[in-house]
C-alpha cells in the first residue's frame, strides 16, 4: 500500500506537448514543486494474486478501463522490468507470479482532472507501488511518464526537473531533484480551488493539438524555456522568492498563451481565475514587490506561491475579494492559518466587487517529500478478497 504526494508545476513545469506521444516524450524540459501529503496525496494499493483472473483498477471508488492505452502502458513496462530483473537467464521461464493479474485501488482527497495534477499524482503513485508488488528496484521514470508525463517529476520530493532528454527511445528523459523538500522551508502553497468539476479538454489531447497548431507553442519551447529553466532553478537554489514568483507568473501566462494560440483555442481558464491574476498584481503592486505569485495548469484553480509570513494577510484578501457563501468554516483547509485583517489601505487597493462564492475554498500547504509506503493495514483500500473495502 502507498501514498503518494501532490505534484505541482511551478514557472516552465508545463510540458507544452509531446515530441513522441507514444513514448510521452516532451518537446521541452520542466520543473515542479512536490506537495506534502498531508494536505494532498493519492493513495494506492496494489495486489497481485494467482486467484485474480483479469487486471482491475478502481478510481476515487468507481471501477474504470483498465484497458486505457497510458494504464496498459505502465503496466507493459513495470513487467519488462520486472522479468529483466529476475531472470537467471535467457532461456529460463520468468518466475510465475508476473503472470498473475493485478488489482489496483486508488483514490485522491483533491479534485481529480479538475487542473490539479492528478494524473501525474496518481500514475507516479501506481509506478510506485506495482514496483514494490513486482520487486522492481530500478528508475520509475520510464514507467510513470509512460502514463502521465508529469508523473516521473512526482517520484521525487522537493524541487524537480523533468530532463527532455535527445535520444529517440526516451532512455534519457528522466526526472532529477533541483533541491530537497527541506531547503526552502519558509516557501508556503495556496490552493485556490475555484471548480472542483472535470475539465472539458483533457491535458494531453489539449497539449497535442497544441502541438500540431500552434507556432507560439513551439517557438516558446525551442527559443523560451531553455533560459527561462536555468533561471528558474537558480532562484530556488538561491531561495530568491523575487524571481522565482515573477518567472511563475510569467510562464504561467505563456503557457496559457499557447493554449488561445492553438486551433481551435482552448480556454482553461474562468472568469474567477483572470479575477484571481488581478488580485495578485493588486496584492503586489500594493506592497511595491512579488509577495505572491500565482500558476495555472490546464484548469481553472490557482496555485498560489507565497512565504509563510504573507499566508495570513493573503488569505484575508482572498476572504475579502471571494466571501465564502455558506462554508466559513471549512473555507480553509490544510495548514493553520493565522487570522489577519486588512488595513484600509489595502482593501482600497484590491479595488475589486467582491464575488461571493468565486474561490469554494483553500488549501494551504508547503512543499513536501517523494513517495512514502504506508504499512498500517488499515490503510490498505484492498480487501483480502482483492476488491475495494467498503467506503467507511
Amino acid at each position: 500500500m502507498y501514498l503518494m504526494l501532490q505534484d505541482r508545476t511551478t514557472g516552465n513545469g508545463y510540458n507544452g506537448g509531446k515530441r513522441d506521444e507514444d513514448l510521452v516524450l516532451p518537446i521541452n524540459s520542466s520543473l515542479s514543486v512536490t506537495l506534502h501529503q498531508d494536505q494532498l496525496k493519492t493513495t494506492t494499493t496494489a495486489a497481485i494474486s494467482k486467484d485474480f483472473t483479469e487486471d482491475r483498477i478502481w478510481l476515487n471508488g468507481r471501477e474504470e478501463d483498465v484497458g486505457q492505452p497510458r494504464l496498459q502502458a505502465c503496466l507493459r513496462e513495470i513487467r519488462r522490468l520486472a522479468r529483466k530483473r529476475r531472470s537467471t537467464g535467457d532461456e529460463d521461464p520468468p518466475p510465475l507470479s508476473l503472470s498473475y493479474k493485478v488489482h489496483i485501488a486508488s483514490v485522491n482527497n483533491f479534485p481529480t482532472a479538475a487542473g490539479l495534477a492528478s494524473s501525474a499524482a496518481g500514475y507516479a503513485c501506481l509506478a510506485y507501488a506495482l514496483a514494490r508488488v513486482y520487486g522492481v528496484d530500478s528508475d520509475l521514470s520510464e514507467v510513470a511518464r509512460r502514463g502521465s508525463g508529469s508523473a516521473c517529476r512526482s517520484l521525487y520530493g522537493g524541487f524537480v526537473e523533468w530532463q527532455m532528454g535527445e535520444r529517440a527511445d526516451g532512455k534519457d528523459s528522466v526526472a532529477r531533484q533541483v533541491a530537497p523538500e527541506s531547503h526552502w522551508p519558509e516557501l508556503r502553497v495556496l490552493i485556490l480551488v475555484v471548480s472542483a468539476e472535470r475539465k472539458l479538454m483533457g491535458s494531453t489531447a489539449g497539449m497535442q493539438t497544441s502541438v500540431e497548431t500552434s507556432p507560439l507553442l513551439r517557438f516558446r519551447a525551442e527559443a523560451v524555456v531553455p533560459g527561462r529553466m536555468v533561471e528558474m532553478t537558480h532562484c530556488v537554489r538561491e531561495r530568491d522568492f523575487q524571481g522565482f514568483g515573477r518567472l511563475t507568473m510569467k510562464d504561467s501566462n505563456q503557457f496559457h498563451a499557447t493554449c488561445l494560440d492553438t486551433f481551435p483555442p482552448i480556454s482553461y481558464l474562468s472568469d474567477i481565475s483572470r479575477r484571481i491574476v488581478r488580485l495578485v498584481h493588486c496584492f503586489n503592486a500594493h506592497h511595491g514587490q512579488t509577495k505572491v505569485a500565482y500558476t495555472f495548469d490546464a484548469g481553472p484553480n490557482a496555485v498560489v506561491f507565497t512565504l509563510d509570513d504573507t499566508v495570513p494577510e493573503f488569505v484575508a484578501a482572498v476572504r475579502h475579494c471571494f466571501p465564502p457563501e455558506s462554508n466559513g468554516d471549512k473555507f480553509l483547509k490544510g495548514l493553520p492559518v493565522r487570522p489577519a485583517s486588512l488595513s484600509d489601505e489595502l482593501r482600497a487597493a484590491l479595488d475589486v466587487d467582491p464575488t461571493p462564492g468565486g474561490v469554494k475554498h483553500i488549501i494551504a500547504t508547503q512543499v513536501g517529500p517523494g513517495p512514502q509506503t504506508l504499512d498500517d493495514p488499515h490503510a490498505h483500500l484492498l480487501g483480502p478478497d482483492g476488491l475495494p473495502k467498503p467506503a467507511a
